[in-house]
């Protein structure tokens, strides 16, 4: 295990973009850093906060996610929104968001705000399916408080992190990108699960968030095989990156340390390689 950064106050999102590094976001003080293969921080996009998700665009930028899903060119130029929150709707933001294969966007709705005090109390949303000519329907309901989505090697199965209900639900994709019905894919026994990937092996490697201290990985049948413990209490998300997508690059936010810039990110070799998340490739306007 290898502690590469801290000093933020909430990481999330990450994501490697070959060519560049490990893109991140801090969600409490707003950006969006890259951090590179000689452990060097620089700033991608400023300001933004409450970014939970980001997928890299075909066009050269980022879609992220947060009060709505937004494309961010890497070149200077004005945010498109893709998909804006409906408050009248309940809907007041977005969470992690990744593609599918064909390059289409799954993004977990929020009814409330899980960091920011927006008077709200904890309510369900939906996940929704951005398709490639920019159209949006609702695939999945009753979540209530979204996190981390990834899907199996074969693309057949979407795994979805439901952090309240201490659960990571699997559904089954149709060609058309519609989910089957919601099943049970594993429990959480120690930590809430937050962000998660899949490896070549059909592993799903799942965040703890709230004490959890780390990752658990489950095997495709749901059974735990592993914790990769980090120093950290609250682990919130996890990505594979590297030349071969054998480093599995952990963040953390600072609940539960000394501090509210405490947040960090942790590298460790893996035996099994990731999956890379496919570019998104859904039509932008506006």
């Amino acid at each position: 295990m290898q502690p590469l950064v801290q000093g933020y106050g909430l990481i999330e999102g990450p994501v490697w973009v070959p060519g560049r590094g490990l893109l991140f976001s801090d969600v409490l003080f707003g950006g969006v850093f890259c951090l590179d293969t000689q452990a060097q921080v620089s700033e991608v996009f400023a300001h933004r906060k409450g970014i939970g998700g980001m997928v890299e665009h075909v066009d050269g930028g980022m879609v992220v996610s947060g009060r709505n899903i937004a494309f961010k060119s890497f070149n200077p130029s004005a945010t498109v929104t893709v998909l804006e929150r409906d408050e009248g709707k309940g809907l007041v933001g977005f969470n992690d968001i990744t593609t599918d294969v064909g390059g289409r966007i799954y993004a977990g709705g929020l009814g409330s705000s899980p960091v920011f005090n927006d008077g709200r109390q904890p309510a369900s949303q939906d996940l929704y399916l951005i398709d490639l000519d920019g159209s949006v329907r609702t695939v999945a309901k009753d979540i209530r408080l979204t996190n981390g989505l990834g899907f199996s090697p074969d693309g057949k199965i979407l795994y979805h992190s439901d952090s309240l209900r201490k659960k990571v639900f699997c559904y089954a994709v149709a060609q058309d990108g519609s989910l089957g019905e919601k099943e049970i894919f594993a429990v959480t026994e120690n930590g809430v699960p937050d962000g998660l990937v899949v490896s070549q092996d059909g592993a799903v490697w799942v965040a703890l968030a709230d004490g959890g201290k780390g990752v658990v990985v489950f095997d495709c049948n749901g059974t735990a095989r592993e914790h990769i413990e980090i120093p950290h209490p609250m682990c919130t998300s996890v990505c594979f990156g590297g030349d071969d997508m054998r480093d599995l690059y952990i963040v953390s936010g600072s609940q539960g340390l000394e501090g509210d810039k405490q947040g960090g990110i942790f590298r460790v070799r893996t035996d099994v390689p990731g999956l890379p998340v496919p570019l998104a490739k859904i039509a932008l306007s506006g």
